[in-house]
Parts: C-alpha cells; sequence; structure tokens
C-alpha cells in the first residue's frame, strides 16, 4: 500500500510514529516490535535495532518495498563486502541503450553504438563489448574497461 498524503509524498501520520520511535523506551519498542512482527524481539536487540527495524518495517508496510533487483544488487554487495572486507565495491555500470561509446586507440577514433540486445560496431552487433575491444586491437580487453567505464585497475588497500 503506497501513500503520499504530505509533501513530498511522506505520510504524516508514519512521519510521526516514527518520530516517536526515537524517544520510545525500550519497553515500547519491544511492545511495538511485537505487534508489526507478532514474534518476540531477538534478545541480542538493543533499542537502535529495534528502531531501525521497526521503522524499516513501518515505511515498507506504507510506502512499498525496494524493487527486486535493487534488493539482489544490495544483497550481492553485502555479500562481496563480507568476502573482502577492505576490498573495492563496484557498482555494475547500466548503459543505457542508444548511447555512443567513443574511444581512440593508436590515433583512430572507434564508435560503438549501445543496444537494449548488444553493442553495435564497424556494421556488426556484438554480445559484449570485450568482443569489441579484441576486434579493435587484436588482444584480449576488458571491454568496460577498455571503453572507460571502469578504472585501469583496483587500487591496493594501502593505497599504493
Amino acid at each position: 500500500m503506497k501513500s503520499s498524503n504530505g509533501p513530498n509524498g511522506a505520510d504524516p501520520a508514519v512521519e510521526a510514529e516514527l518520530g516517536r520511535l526515537t524517544v520510545m523506551p525500550i519497553v515500547g519498542l519491544r511492545k511495538r516490535y511485537r505487534e508489526l512482527f507478532r514474534t518476540e524481539p531477538p534478545k541480542a536487540f538493543g533499542p537502535d535495532l529495534l528502531r531501525r527495524s521497526i521503522a524499516h518495517t513501518i515505511q515498507v508496510n506504507t510506502y512499498g518495498d525496494l524493487p527486486l533487483p535493487i534488493r539482489r544488487l544490495l544483497a550481492q554487495m553485502v555479500k562481496t563486502a563480507s568476502a573482502k572486507p577492505a576490498g573495492r565495491l563496484e557498482l555494475p555500470q547500466r548503459i543505457k541503450p542508444g548511447s555512443e561509446l567513443v574511444r581512440t586507440w593508436n590515433r583512430k577514433t572507434y564508435r560503438v553504438n549501445v543496444m537494449a540486445d548488444g553493442f553495435f560496431h564497424a556494421g556488426k552487433t556484438y554480445a559484449s563489448l570485450s568482443e569489441i575491444a579484441f576486434a579493435i586491437t587484436g588482444t584480449k580487453w576488458n571491454g568496460p574497461r577498455f571503453f572507460g567505464l571502469r578504472a585501469s585497475r583496483p587500487e591496493a588497500p594501502d593505497g599504493k
């Protein structure tokens, strides 16, 4: 159920309840948790986690949840960050169909048109930018890196 009663689509009743959570004692937070989730709150949840989980659920119930592709992306980012805590997270680059990528290589300029089902270059459709980079250079390249869509190489954790 999505609501848009107030300015910026905010529901004044929801905003008021979220405000009350900030000053609600832990006994009240546990009671509200039980009302929303129909189960006892985890013993490890202190006031901060109770407030956050209650607020999130109230907002999802009122305004709706994030779209599934966004939730999947966030879950993948959490998994990656957990596996390499000091690593670098890169968001997948989404290039809109109709965009044109331009790259100069060995003093020649190459243009690639992004289509919904691939990439068009030199009169031919390719499934990936890496295929085009290979066609241009004759060597294996990471296509998004070749066209400047990714950093040339990940930085070391110590900045070297």
